[in-house]
């Protein structure tokens, strides 16, 4: 490859790095959120007790009250207890857009209305639609007009013809903020006579993100082209006794105007100023749920609350009930009732605690991404320097963006995009890496066409980053050895000729193998229909135990959708069909593997005692009625799987004991009653077994053989049978230890 182009494609792939961050699509703004979600996690705003309550309208006050809505006159008490007990402002997050139908008036009139006209019923029609009857609506708007009350109102995106009351004045420094705030078409207002007696009136809904958590709320909105201040910030104003806010935007003095994006800089209320984003958004800065933060309604209602918790308080009512859908997704809490996200807001005003993003952290981003992309790139081009560290120095260049992002939001709670910074680092990565990668395997290209012919692919690719292990000689490791052979395969082959047999054995081999390799297996060797496969060589498998395990399950199954196919094909024929059926021996140790031969020609291969007592195992399946057996290393390093000891053989050629096991099914076999109970029954006869309880061990044989059916054990429970019935007739000698001497392989 040209020296040229490992400079251009991934200097490429950095310019376009870059113009994607000037896009910044949404799905990456997302990705950016999530981790900045993650900061807050890590470090939340501690909880300082500031005179902000909220007044929780929740499930216990509504069993209590009665269900919402509530008659006014309820909603007036709790109002009038707040006010006499010296709340700086009371806010209301919540709408009241219909009159109550609790009112005298309303409940006579909607009475009489289904009476017949008699001279009885018109005095009551005339007393319903005079003013003589009390009116719920006109009692809270009076109770509102005391003061410090701010109404809320909904902002919706569908047009309505309702404009609440504005009761803030506004002040504007720079071009007009309407055109930087979120526009809305209607609101669901709060009805006129209440709403014009409250001294505030406020936004009450947040915008959320694309995913739904409310991150940034707005300070001020934008509707029938006013600006109206959210509930927050109206409240805040209320509790000082300001008439105006004040709005700082572009071409203000002290404020760059770079173009009509650069928008509002801050709104002061009262005694606070507060930054905002362009929008007039601030960041939250979430504490989660905090319970010292709400006093339940009931508690202020019969007057059992502390009366310090209200006097000199900015104090919200809003409700947390699950019925009444006031659920918001914040940061920290994805079920948070909204009250309390405009709590938050009104805490950080007053802490002065507040998450900041400057207005040039966008350059300084792009600066750090120009830098750090050129970094990486001048370092793969100089090749000396190893592929792992050229990793290793990715992964710290990484890890030093994410870091320092961090560190600016733990110290200084300042927000820096780390998502951007290391997808260019890793898009210049990959782009330089997959360049190193071409070239070298250009390089190792006569190592893989020399040998690929030869060797197994997993040892070709090793020989080509190591082609110094091109000589004789092995290494001693644990190792997982697989044999796998067709049963009655003499008696098969009779029926087919040369080229049909030859179909056959390719069509059970190829499966087979497929399954080995899948769970990452080599296969050492073919010896006509059987298989040897190994584990954990050339390359390092922690799990190679279960490894093997899963693929002698698997290829159980692949035998028996083979005979499926098989039977099929035969009945179509016309001719009779003959299952195939396998046995499958495993085992584990320590083996000697490595390349096995002479100087002219060798392979890769495994040779040692725990390869033998593979092959004797898979010899030993017809013996005991099952398919797999494995070893009791196997065991132990593979304890997640179905198996259950089914003996003590000594095999043919080994003096010493081993203990077997039948392997039934995986880990969700494991797990099932049915399996545990076998395990117990079989453990029994087995210890029956060795301490010669004949009877008790053909009784255990029985009902093994109910119980294990299902997991293919009949013939074993039978072959024990029929072993015990032996011995019954011909008692072992008095040194027998219970351990079975196998005479075949």
């Amino acid at each position: 490859m040209r020296q040229w182009l490992q400079i251009v494609i991934p200097l490429l792939a950095l310019v376009g790095a870059v113009g994607l961050r000037a896009w910044d699509p949404p799905a990456i703004e997302e990705i950016r959120f999530k981790v900045f979600d993650n900061f807050q996690r890590l470090k939340p705003r501690p909880y300082e007790p500031v005179p902000v309550t909220v007044v929780d309208i929740d499930d216990d006050t509504l069993e209590l009250v009665g269900q919402w809505p509530w008659p006014r006159t309820e909603l007036g008490q709790l109002i009038e207890v707040l006010q006499r007990q010296g709340a700086a402002a009371i806010a209301l997050d919540l709408v009241l857009p219909e009159p109550d139908r609790t009112s005298p008036r309303r409940v006579l009139a909607a009475i009489v209305e289904t009476w017949p006209d008699l001279p009885e019923t018109e005095a009551l029609r005339a007393l319903a639609e005079s003013e003589r009857l009390p009116d719920n609506d006109r009692a809270l708007a009076g109770i509102v007009g005391r003061g410090a009350v701010v109404a809320g109102f909904a902002q919706t995106a569908g047009r309505s013809g309702t404009m609440p009351p504005r009761k803030a004045g506004f002040a504007v420094a720079g071009l007009d903020p309407k055109r930087f705030l979120a526009d809305y078409n209607g609101a669901v207002t709060t009805l006129p006579e209440i709403a014009e007696a409250a001294a505030g009136s406020g936004a009450i809904d947040v915008q959320p993100e694309a995913d739904g958590v409310i991150r940034r709320p707005s300070l001020l909105i934008a509707y029938g082209g006013e600006i109206y201040p959210s509930l927050a910030i109206e409240t805040l104003r209320v509790a000082q006794g300001a008439s105006t806010i004040l709005i700082k935007a572009a071409g203000a003095s002290g404020v760059e105007a770079f173009g009509a994006n650069t928008g509002i800089s801050e709104v002061k209320v009262g005694d606070f100023i507060v930054e905002t984003d362009p929008r007039g958004r601030i960041w939250l800065y979430d504490t989660g749920p905090v319970p010292a933060r709400s006093v339940p309604a009931w508690q202020i209602m019969t007057g059992t609350a502390a009366a310090d918790r209200i006097t000199g308080h900015i104090v919200l009512i809003g409700t947390s009930a699950a019925g009444l859908k006031d659920v918001r997704a914040s940061p920290l809490d994805p079920v948070a009732a909204g009250v309390t996200l405009q709590a938050q807001v009104i805490e950080q005003i007053l802490l002065g605690s507040f998450l900041k993003r400057p207005d040039w952290a966008t350059g300084l981003e792009l600066l750090v991404m120009v830098a750090l992309g050129l970094l990486i790139l001048a370092t793969y081009t100089w090749r000396r320097m190893s592929a792992a560290w050229l990793a290793a120095l990715t992964l710290l260049v990484l890890g030093g963006a994410i870091g320092a992002s961090w560190q600016a939001f733990a110290r200084y709670g300042l927000m820096f995009d780390p998502v951007y910074p290391a997808m260019v680092v890793a898009v210049v990565y990959t782009a330089s890496s997959l360049l190193r990668y071409v070239r070298t395997e250009s390089e190792r290209r006569q190592i893989r066409s020399a040998f690929a012919q030869y060797m197994a692919p997993a040892l070709v690719e090793k020989l080509a980053e190591r082609p110094e292990l091109l000589k004789l000689g092995g290494e001693m490791r644990e190792m997982t050895v697989l044999f796998c052979d067709i049963r009655g395969f003499t008696t098969i082959s009779e029926r087919y000729d040369a080229e049909a047999l030859t179909s056959l054995i390719n069509r059970f081999l190829t499966p087979m193998t497929d399954v080995i390799m899948a769970n990452e297996g080599t296969i050492d060797k073919y010896m006509g229909d059987c298989i040897m496969a190994m584990w954990n060589a050339p390359l390092d498998d922690p799990d190679h135990a279960r490894h093997a395990c899963t693929a002698a399950l698997s290829m159980r199954q692949g035998v028996v959708r083979l005979n499926e196919t098989l039977k099929r094909e035969a009945e179509a024929e016309g001719r009779p069909h003959v299952p195939l059926a396998v046995g499958i021996g495993i085992n584990t140790g320590v083996c000697c593997v490595g390349n096995m031969g002479s100087e002219q020609r060798f392979d890769y291969s495994v040779l040692g005692d725990e390869v033998n007592l593979a092959s004797r195992l898979e010899g030993q399946c017809k013996t005991y009625g099952v398919d797999i057996i494995i070893g009791e290393k196997t065991r132990a390093a593979a304890p997640e799987m179905a198996a259950m000891e089914i003996d003590l053989i000594r095999v043919k050629g080994k003096s010493q004991p081993a203990r077997i096991f039948a392997l039934v099914g995986g880990p969700e076999v494991a797990a099932t009653e049915d399996f545990v109970e076998l395990e117990r029954l079989n453990a029994r006869m087995l210890a029956a077994y060795r301490e010669r309880r004949w009877q008790e061990v053909r009784r255990a044989a029985e009902e093994g053989r109910e119980l294990g059916a299902p997991f293919g054990l009949y013939p074993f429970y039978d072959m024990f049978f029929a072993r015990v019935a032996h011995l019954e007739t011909h008692p072992p000698e008095e040194e027998w230890d219970g351990v079975y001497d196998s005479e075949t392989k």
